[in-house]
């Protein structure tokens, strides 16, 4: 982590720029997505565990069905750094993806 990140900056590029409505508190941001049933959602949750294993790093996440909760914080570092920020938008983008399938 650079001295230079900013998390209030990096959240609101994030929320800014991405399809999906993200909440921050001080150590986290979260979100979640409705598909339209459960194979969907698990492609996508697929499609994301490619795209975080080549980051590592990894998210918080649950699935129910067709709902996909989700909550990135860096632990190494004791709250958000620019990887969260990273890995949200790559999930924003392939939440679209999945959505089409």
């Amino acid at each position: 982590m650079t001295l230079s990140f900013c998390k209030e900056t990096a959240f609101k590029a994030l929320q800014t720029h991405a399809r999906t409505k993200w909440c921050m508190d001080e150590t986290s941001i979260q979100t979640h997505w409705m598909f339209k049933d459960f194979a969907q959602a698990m492609a996508f949750m697929n499609a994301v565990a490619e795209v975080a294993e080549r980051m590592n790093h990894h998210p918080e996440w649950t699935n129910v069905y067709n709902r996909v909760n989700v909550r990135l914080t860096t632990h190494d570092a004791g709250g958000l750094t620019h990887l969260d920020f990273d890995l949200a938008r790559a999930m924003d983008t392939l939440a679209i993806t999945a959505s089409q399938s």
